[in-house]
């Protein structure tokens, strides 16, 4: 039962409830939704919108779009008329990030931070609306804490309640190295809530101790303490493995439009009710329609397909997920796209090997091998079986896998 501050329960108006959905969907914990619903309705009686963060820090040059489940979320809140804040993690990047991790995590240096988050707020701006985004970054307020500062706010939390993390208790358990410099780093970001006076913050599942820090620090500093709305991590295109750049599972947001197009029909059928709860702006109601559809005997494909044209007009245009569309259609049907690299090489006769290599095509010699004893490389439309082709003279089009071609011209 959801009650106010004087212990009534309140009566909750239809702009709340619908605010209520749209936090919950798809997320995997709101805490405490009670709290929540008393904000919401605070800010609808009084006009003023919540002050809502995601941070993140600049660990790399490029999101994917397992990243932009928490974006998407932002956004949704965001066209609720709440004030979103995007706060770059300049300060906590130099610390790095131990959630999730079974050994130290090798700090960022400032000039690597520093040319990451070049590219962070730009490419989430694709996703957020960036008129009605607060950008900031944590150096503000973390640099000018200074070293009594720090030991203040480290006075705030204690050594056995930091050890009921399960990352830092199983490094302990395991006699793994734990560096003190690692327990600055949930107190860094819940000093984040408490600078900018936060009263949501999203994260992953793998985030939460950190986002309670900031409700913990929040009372500790007089503040009325944040929710905070934890998202599940996306299953990457294998459907089993959370999305990471190092398992290859992925879909960069700056990819090609033919490639993102491509990935997305590439998974599972179940997998894609999973992403349109997660990546999609179609209401659930929507999504419901048409999954009933499917289970009344509609094509999967069709959904599917939608699914991709959306996600692709989304970090490209309309027209070009319309083209990424034909450009599928046409290889499907053994097709070459209508632009395709095209370079100039010289050495022939060349060998099919060195060839894959320096058309770009193929990462190394030994795994243009591996695809030819696959059967994954055609020249002008011909599999190719023989290892040890070398190639005359001539202008070729040059084809790996079903994505991947090139004209290359041999001289």
């Amino acid at each position: 039962m959801i009650q106010d501050v004087a212990g009534s329960t309140p009566e909750l108006t239809d702009g709340v409830r619908h605010a209520l959905e749209v936090s919950l969907r798809g997320c995997d914990e709101l805490i405490p939704q009670d709290d929540w619903v008393k904000k919401l309705t605070r800010s609808e009686k009084t006009g003023v919108p919540l002050r809502i963060k995601l941070g993140l820090d600049p660990t790399a040059p490029d999101i994917h779009i397992g990243h932009t489940v928490v974006l998407n979320k932002m956004r949704q809140l965001q066209d609720l008329g709440h004030q979103v804040i995007f706060l770059i993690g300049d300060f906590t990047s130099l610390i790095g990030d131990p959630s999730g991790r079974n050994s130290t995590r090798p700090p960022l240096t400032p000039e690597q931070i520093k040319a990451n988050a070049e590219t962070y707020y730009r490419q989430a701006s694709l996703v957020l609306d960036p008129t009605k985004t607060e950008i900031r970054y944590n150096s503000e307020w973390s640099l000018p804490l200074g070293s009594m500062g720090m030991i203040q706010l480290a006075a705030k939390y204690t050594v056995a309640r930091m050890m009921e993390r399960n990352d830092f208790h199983d490094r302990f358990k395991a006699g793994t190295p734990i560096s003190v410099h690692e327990f600055l780093y949930p107190l860094m970001q819940g000093y984040d809530s408490v600078a900018l006076k936060s009263d949501l913050e999203l994260g992953g599942t793998d985030q939460k101790f950190n986002l309670l820090m900031g409700r913990h620090l929040q009372q500790e500093y007089g503040q009325e303490p944040q929710c905070i709305l934890t998202m599940p991590l996306l299953e990457g295109l294998d459907g089993v493995e959370k999305m990471s750049k190092s398992k290859n599972n992925y879909i960069g947001i700056t990819e090609d439009a033919n490639t993102m197009f491509a990935k997305v029909l590439s998974i599972s059928d179940t997998l894609m009710w999973r992403w349109y709860t997660l990546l999609s702006f179609k209401s659930l109601a929507e999504i419901e329609v048409l999954k009933k559809e499917v289970e009344g005997g509609r094509n999967p494909k069709d959904a599917k397909v939608m699914l991709a044209k959306e996600i692709t007009a989304r970090f490209h245009s309309v027209a070009a997920a319309d083209a990424a569309e034909q450009d599928f259609i046409n290889r499907s049907k053994g097709g070459i796209p209508d632009e395709i690299p095209e370079l100039s090489l010289s050495g022939a006769p060349m060998g099919i090997g060195a060839l894959l290599k320096q058309a770009n095509l193929a990462p190394s010699s030994s795994e243009a091998n591996r695809l030819i004893d696959g059967g994954g490389v055609r020249i002008d439309g011909g599999v190719v079986s023989d290892k040890g082709l070398k190639l005359a003279a001539g202008t070729f089009v040059v084809q790996v896998g079903k994505r991947k071609f090139a004209r290359v011209t041999l001289s």
